[in-house]
């Protein structure tokens, strides 16, 4: 077990004995935080029984000097944060921040022999009413979380919630004094935060957990990268949104398309939170779990404190010290290591409250504070025939179940017995770094491994056996040529794009198709025209000859939102997105192919199918639009792809694109085809070009072609009032012969009313079988009884 050794016990210290009673009957657990060079202990008690609440600050003898004690009578404003900062002007040398509640900041520094002094005093905040809750350092600036009231007091509550503002501000120490730069506001609007900070990022975490919505996520603000990530650890939910304007940095804009998932979430539950120094966020629940939020979002479980549901009456000191993380709960003293989460060792305390300080000499040691003294706690090396921890063998096999159960074929669940069992568990890397200790064993006599060593090994020797001929593999793929390497890597991304489109299309085999395209476009392609089986027959058509299976995961899958916004497409965006980029002209096709085998597959009307949520030819033109460079090309792209879905607007639409296009040939020839589809969408596409006619001359060489389009229920006095309300308006007054040329004539309209009016009236068609009966009057209708 690991030895405790005391370093001081407070005599070393001016007035050393009165720490000692400070910490033994101070009541109430106090806050203490130990200067850069270790020579200052700063004791701050905010809820101290009478006198007063007070902050303390001892120092050793050798660098004697006036002390500091502050004090404060509530309603005064009380001290939130005390923050060391390191002064630019001299190497190692640093100051010390007081922050106050109404944001009067007091900058000390001690001088040897004289004392603690007062720099300067300045002011964070700009307003007088606000009150700052919450206070960290990153680099040398300062971030708070201030408390803004409303101006009304009878203001609704709803809207009181988000009264808080997230400010940052440079606090800069140098010859001429203390400088403040400018305020800048990372978040307004929003609710209480208590922000910590790491080396490169801050975390936001909610302080007040009676607003449920806003009590669901944490936030992380990245200031090199002026971005702000909303993450939801416990449930996966991660999104970054950029700062780029100070409207993104409204808290309920920025939260405004996330509502309805967000309210769906599980509150958090975090009874502590700490920052530790690998730059993750340190969380422990009611229930005693320690988890660490790392800085991209994602969430990994360490350790369960032993004890049961923890009340806010039952505080717990988290800190971590190099690969090891330390907690005290009730007198016990955990040393967890971080990467595995195994208990190094847990030790019982003959203290109540324990301070963790931090080591000037060594990062990794782990130095305590107690009523007592100083001690440092040095861990045993680990002899290599000690027992290891239960768990870390079931952790690998439970590690390596998730990953197989992801990659399985089967739909039967999969468990850690069967994995043994059935000897397929291929994970050596993790076992190999988890038996390094027990490897090690070539200096000492051979003791042989413990038995739970000697069984893991048994079972895996087969697996470590494959994995070395993997790598003997690799080997060989590293000196193989450039062009075998290729044709390899092809065949295996085929035969990877085909094994997954014959499985069940979930998120996360969707999430690894996205990595395929991502990672080998060109060899995807191939793997997807090969399970497609797409062709050009004889008359340069495409064909595709899939199974309705494969047509089933190309178009049922997980949808865009069900995916998330994380960067994952659905496969059918895939597919359009690999066409656009090596077979631009099939896409249309494919498109149209697409169509026809969901009209044959669902209803027309169908909810369940693909149609009935966004129509594929606009899930086409939309993988188009994402393109990064646009060309000509495109605009003809997008014709294709609106007239290949026969849709009444998208042919509409398209017609539209070739106007303004000025193809007016094409727009003859779409509007002959399509006029035959239906006798409502003839009117419309008429309609449209008869409104061109009237404004300009472009469409009179195809007039001949256009009159046969008119239907024939339009009159000569419906097509007189298209023309008119769309003629140009003139400036001037107009003239019986104008001189340009451009001008509508009489003459030119001729044909159509003609024709027009030469067609049989239509009740003259409705009565002419009935004129024309030999039998007159006609017989009476038999009557219904």
């Amino acid at each position: 077990s690991g030895m405790l050794r005391q370093v001081s016990d407070f005599s070393d210290f001016s007035r050393g004995h009165e720490m000692r009673e400070l910490l033994c009957h101070g009541g109430d657990p106090c806050h203490v935080q130990c200067s850069p060079d270790g020579q200052h202990l700063l004791v701050l008690q905010k809820n101290r029984p009478p006198p007063l609440p007070r902050l303390v600050a001892f120092q050793r003898h050798s660098i004697a000097g006036a002390d500091l004690e502050r004090t404060w009578q509530p309603p005064q404003p009380a001290l939130v944060g005390l923050l060391f900062l390191q002064s630019p002007g001299t190497p190692g040398s640093w100051v010390l921040a007081m922050v106050w509640e109404h944001g009067r900041t007091e900058v000390w520094h001690f001088v040897v022999a004289v004392g603690w002094q007062l720099l300067q005093t300045v002011e964070l905040c700009q307003g007088a009413r606000a009150r700052i809750v919450s206070v960290c350092k990153l680099g040398a600036s300062l971030v708070w979380c201030e408390e803004r009231p409303p101006l009304d007091a009878h203001s609704d509550m709803s809207k009181c919630a988000f009264r808080f503002c997230v400010c940052t501000r440079a606090l800069e120490v140098g010859e001429q004094g203390v400088r403040l730069g400018t305020t800048r506001i990372i978040l307004h609007n929003s609710p209480e935060y208590q922000v910590l900070a790491s080396p490169q990022h801050i975390f936001l975490v909610p302080a007040d957990a009676s607003f449920a919505t806003t009590s669901r996520f944490l936030l992380i603000w990245y200031p090199e990268k002026a971005r702000l990530t909303i993450t939801a650890p416990s449930s996966g939910f991660v999104h970054s949104k950029s700062l780029s304007s100070s409207s993104d940095s409204d808290f309920r804009k920025l939260l405004l398309g996330f509502v309805g998932i967000l309210s769906g979430l599980a509150p958090l539950d975090i009874h502590t939170s700490a920052v530790s120094n690998s730059g993750g966020l340190l969380l422990v629940s009611s229930k005693g779990a320690v988890n660490m939020v790392e800085p991209h979002g994602s969430q990994r479980h360490i350790f369960d404190l032993e004890g049961g549901p923890m009340t806010q009456e039952s505080p717990v000191q988290l800190k971590t010290f190099g690969s090891v993380l330390a907690c005290v709960l009730s007198g016990l003293l955990y040393l967890v290591d971080q990467k595995s989460g195994r208990l190094i060792e847990k030790k019982i305390l003959n203290v109540k409250e324990v301070h963790f300080l931090e080591s000037p000499e060594k990062e990794d040691s782990i130095q305590l504070l107690t009523h007592t003294g100083i001690y440092n706690f040095s861990l045993s090396k680990r002899e290599d025939s000690g027992r290891p921890e239960p768990c870390l063998v079931e952790m690998v096999f439970e590690e390596a179940c998730r990953y197989y159960q992801r990659r399985s074929l089967s739909s039967s669940q999969l468990t850690v017995e069967k994995l043994k069992e059935g000897g397929v568990f291929q994970a050596p890397v993790a076992l190999a770094d988890i038996l390094q200790h027990s490897l090690h064993q070539k200096q000492k006599p051979a003791r042989g491994l413990r038995d739970t060593y000697a069984k893991l090994l048994s079972t895996m020797s087969l697996e470590l056996q494959s994995y070395v001929s993997l790598e003997l593999l690799k080997t060989c793929v590293v000196c193989a040529s450039e062009s075998d390497v290729e044709h390899y890597c092809e065949e295996l991304v085929e035969q990877e794009v085909s094994r997954v489109l014959q499985s069940d299309m979930d998120k996360d085999n969707l999430a690894y198709l996205n990595s395929i395209f991502a990672s080998f476009p060109k060899a995807a392609w191939k793997g997807i025209k090969s399970c497609l089986q797409l062709q050009q027959n004889g008359d340069g058509l495409l064909v595709a000859r899939a199974t309705p299976e494969v047509w089933k995961k190309v178009l049922g899958g997980p949808q865009q939102d069900e995916v998330g916004q994380n960067g994952v497409v659905p496969l059918f965006e895939l597919i359009c997105a690999s066409f656009l980029r090596f077979k631009p002209k099939w896409l249309p096709s494919f498109v149209e192919l697409t169509q026809q085998y969901v009209s044959i597959s669902w209803a027309y009307s169908s909810k369940e199918g693909p149609e009935g949520q966004v129509p594929l030819y606009k899930r086409a033109l939309g993988v188009l639009a994402r393109k990064n460079k646009c060309n000509e090309s495109d605009d003809e792209m997008e014709l294709e792809l609106l007239l290949c879905s026969k849709r009444p607007k998208a042919v509409l639409q398209a017609l539209h694109l070739l106007i303004r296009l000025k193809r007016w040939q094409r727009v003859v020839e779409v509007a002959e085809k399509f006029s035959k589809l239906s006798p409502l969408l003839n009117k419309e596409i008429f309609v449209m070009l008869l409104a061109e006619f009237a404004q300009h001359r472009e469409l009179d060489p195809y007039l001949d072609t256009l009159w046969l389009l008119c239907p024939t229920e339009l009159t000569a006095s419906d097509i007189l009032t298209v023309v008119l309300q769309h003629l140009p308006h003139s400036q001037v007054d107009p003239v019986p012969f104008s001189g340009d040329g451009n001008q509508l004539t009489i003459g030119l309209l001729q044909p159509l009313l003609q024709r027009v009016l030469q067609r049989p009236c239509v009740q003259d068609e409705m009565y002419s079988d009935a004129l024309q009966s030999p039998i007159f009057p006609p017989p009476t209708p038999p009557r219904e009884h």
